[in-house]
């Protein structure tokens, strides 16, 4: 071979390499940070490594001229795992979006992170409004639910039917402190009294010392701010000791399907809360609703419909503008109305918050189900602008620009 030949094979090579790793670095790949065997496992996942999955099929398996990928794992609810996992997603393993992170204390500093990086996360299972609030980010998207969103509408409900007293029991972490005062100030705002509260560890499995206080204070609603498991262990336990026959009332205010069929619909009947998504509203939600519970034998929870929504927005942006360019795919995702199967009159807000219509439901009688899984009844529609906090109240300096 000549010194020109091998002088242009080289050159071609080089090329060829040069486009290779370009559109390797155009390939989009997602991150599930779930939980996968801890207490918030049947909200998050494998049913939300599903629900990507299934955004990712319905959107044609490809963007900018690659597959897109799914990679998990498990934070174990533990902050210094769960951030050591986003920081090497971001840095070796090529993620572009982390997704779910049922955990305030690590979706906020994974959202530290994201500022840092200039990479997306998209938190469907965190519930701290401090995310789009004291914490916010740029590239941290809150889309399922927050503190704020499930305290105003049932709050407002329940003091409404003569619930005017509340005894706050708080899981003591940074969802249940997030929770605790967005209930107090819900409470007071809608003309109500805090009668007492306390807080318990996220672990524990014996809440009678907490019950036993929650009784005491002689409050009409005994107010639970913690979620998964640990909600349906404090609703047996309340149960147990009771609290009903006393005419308290239990109040879960961040509750899942799951948590209903967990406890059934005899010990949940009556019970008032928000959601933002159900499966059973409209031929969309049971259409993806039926494919999902083919392959995980359940209907999806809220957040995990969440994280379908999320990942569906995000690649329809990217798609649009013909690259992953966070700056610039955030902004497209902000000028386009999130219409889908979870999504009602959405619309993403310069502070990360995702606002979409929310729901006041009841969880039905065992003689009022009709079908399996077929739990709850729509009481009233919480439009989009009054369901989330005002954008004229937030303390993020997003919110401003």
């Amino acid at each position: 071979m000549s010194s020109v030949t091998r002088r242009v094979f080289t050159a071609g090579a080089a090329m060829a390499m040069t486009a290779g790793r370009a559109a390797a670095a155009e390939k989009v790949k997602f991150g599930v940070l779930a939980d996968m065997a801890g207490p918030f496992a049947d909200i998050s996942g494998k049913g939300s490594v599903e629900a990507a999955r299934l955004a990712i099929e319905d959107f044609g398996g490809a963007v900018l001229g690659s597959p897109i990928e799914v990679v998990f794992a498990d934070h174990q609810h533990k902050p210094d795992i769960g951030l050591n996992l986003a920081r090497q997603w971001y840095d070796l393993d090529g993620v572009d979006v982390i997704l779910d992170v049922p955990n305030s204390a690590i979706a906020l500093a994974v959202n530290n992170l994201t500022k840092e990086k200039k990479k997306l996360a998209i938190y469907a299972n965190a519930a701290t409004d401090r995310l789009t609030e004291d914490s916010c980010s740029p590239y941290g998207l809150h889309w399922t639910f927050d503190t704020y969103s499930q305290t105003r509408g049932a709050t407002g409900a329940l003091i409404g039917q003569g619930y005017d007293s509340w005894f706050l029991l708080v899981a003591d972490y940074a969802y249940g402190h997030s929770m605790e005062q967005a209930m107090r100030e819900a409470v007071i705002a809608n003309g109500g009294k805090i009668a007492g509260s306390v807080r318990h560890p996220l672990q524990t499995l014996d809440f009678s010392s907490y019950l036993l206080q929650a009784q005491g204070s002689g409050a009409k609603i005994v107010a639970l701010a913690s979620g998964g498991d640990i909600t349906v262990n404090l609703i047996k336990q309340g149960r147990e000791f009771g609290l009903h026959q006393t005419g308290q009332k239990l109040a879960s205010l961040l509750t899942f399907i799951t948590d209903v069929h967990s406890l059934g619909l005899a010990t949940m009947q009556g019970l008032q809360f928000v959601v933002p998504f159900y499966w059973d509203m409209d031929e969309k939600t049971r259409a993806f609703a039926t494919r999902f519970h083919a392959r995980l034998g359940k209907m999806p929870s809220e957040s995990q419909a969440g994280v379908y929504s999320g990942v569906l927005h995000y690649l329809k942006a990217v798609q649009a503008l013909g690259t992953k360019d966070t700056d610039k795919v955030v902004a497209k995702m902000r000028a386009t109305p999130v219409e889908d199967m979870f999504s009602r009159n959405g619309k993403l807000m310069p502070n990360g918050r995702m606002i979409h219509d929310m729901y006041l439901v009841e969880v039905k009688s065992p003689g009022e189900s009709k079908k399996p899984w077929d739990y709850y009844k729509m009481i009233t529609t919480i439009p989009a602008e009054k369901a989330f906090r005002p954008l004229a109240e937030s303390v993020c300096p997003l919110a401003k620009t």
